[in-house]
């Protein structure tokens, strides 16, 4: 996989999508009462509860992989709370590739504990896998939580995600489709905190976290072979049913006086604060990179993202002219900051111009 951007890119897995977020916000709806599930108060165990306090902000780092994707050198993920019990993030490769992570509270097993929805688009082609937090080992130097599949739980799939200060390593394993007798490594990622300003005004909106149940499974995955679903009509808590979320439909066109080459590629990149001040360049406002895709070069295009958080944001795209996959000297961006607020549940559009050849 090219090494695009040092500064903006890394994995993120995502399909062009289309489905309007005009929806009912279900994040305050309480799930139907279930006569056998005790009352969730603040006093009550949740296995994994303690997760919820940790990952909120956005992070990057590298990842190494044994998936068809191979390793790369940068991935960043804009973890926010979408409800006073979830937090989410929904990230983009191109227009075949996403992936939609979330944690939140669920009751099964006669228990309450936090799952794991790990999902998206690989090449075109859905699944999405729901873990439970089955391990727990909090102490004043590292936080440990492991998640496994609802059905077949470690023997099929386990994700382990390892607080230390402002590190984070996620590592996943799985057993190949149900072809070997133990999980092996899928893929690990080791990250940095880098902002946690962008998700301050959703923490404050839901008074995150809090215990409050957010889907009940305690039937869910009965007579199942495993928690996993590659026929999403099935999916018991799809993309389209998480609250909060809005989309933004983001566009670009090309100065007149600059020529493209069809074969290479225009990265479009969100961020919360301003790339540019009137002194130039704001290096520490890279840390806010909270969406990009990579698309083919035209000289007008645009992207759909979905599932985004809502909140203020800036908008950039950039052409890598000599198809090296790293933005640098000769290659175009836009100059100006782009600024646009996504409401709840709501939709946002931009424009900008890519009109600047990088000195």
């Amino acid at each position: 996989m090219p090494k695009y951007a040092s500064f903006f890119l890394g994995l993120c897995l995502c399909t062009l999508l289309s489905v309007s977020c005009k929806k009912k916000d279900h994040s305050q709806d309480p799930p139907a009462p279930n006569p056998g599930m005790p009352a969730l108060t603040a006093s009550t165990p949740v296995k994994g509860y303690g997760l919820l306090g940790h990952i909120s902000g956005i992070w990057a780092g590298p990842v190494t992989s044994t998936t068809a994707l191979g390793s790369y050198p940068l991935w960043i993920v804009d973890f926010r709370a979408i409800s006073p019990a979830q937090v989410s993030a929904k990230n983009e490769l191109d227009t075949l590739n996403n992936i939609f992570l979330s944690f939140f509270i669920t009751y099964h097993n006669s228990e309450y504990k936090l799952a794991f929805r790990n999902g998206g688009a690989f090449s075109g082609m859905q699944r999405v896998a729901y873990m439970e937090a089955d391990s727990v080992s909090e102490t004043a130097s590292q936080s440990y939580y492991r998640f496994v599949d609802f059905v077949k739980g470690k023997n099929r799939t386990i994700t382990e995600v390892i607080f230390k200060n402002d590190s984070l390593l996620l590592r996943s394993f799985t057993n190949k489709y149900n072809t070997q007798t133990t999980p092996t490594l899928h893929m690990s990622w080791k990250a940095q905190l880098q902002d946690t300003t962008s998700g301050m005004n959703a923490k404050a909106n839901f008074h995150y976290p809090q215990k409050s149940l957010v889907q009940d499974f305690t039937n869910t995955f009965a007579g199942l072979s495993e928690s996993i679903y590659y026929q999403l009509n099935g999916d018991p808590y799809p993309e389209s049913k998480q609250p909060y979320l809005g989309q933004s439909k983001l566009s670009y066109t090309v100065s007149p006086s600059l020529t493209l080459n069809s074969t290479n590629k225009i990265t479009l990149l969100v961020t919360t604060q301003p790339l540019f001040s009137v002194s130039g360049y704001n290096a520490p406002a890279m840390k806010t990179r909270s969406r990009y895709v990579i698309l083919p070069a035209q000289t007008t295009n645009s992207f759909l993202f979905n599932y985004m958080h809502p909140g203020n944001y800036y908008f950039y795209a950039f052409y890598d002219a000599d198809g090296n996959g790293t933005i640098n000297s000769g290659d175009y961006m836009s100059s100006q900051n782009i600024g646009f607020t996504l409401p709840a549940l709501g939709t946002a559009t931009a424009i900008t111009q890519i009109n600047y050849v990088i000195p």
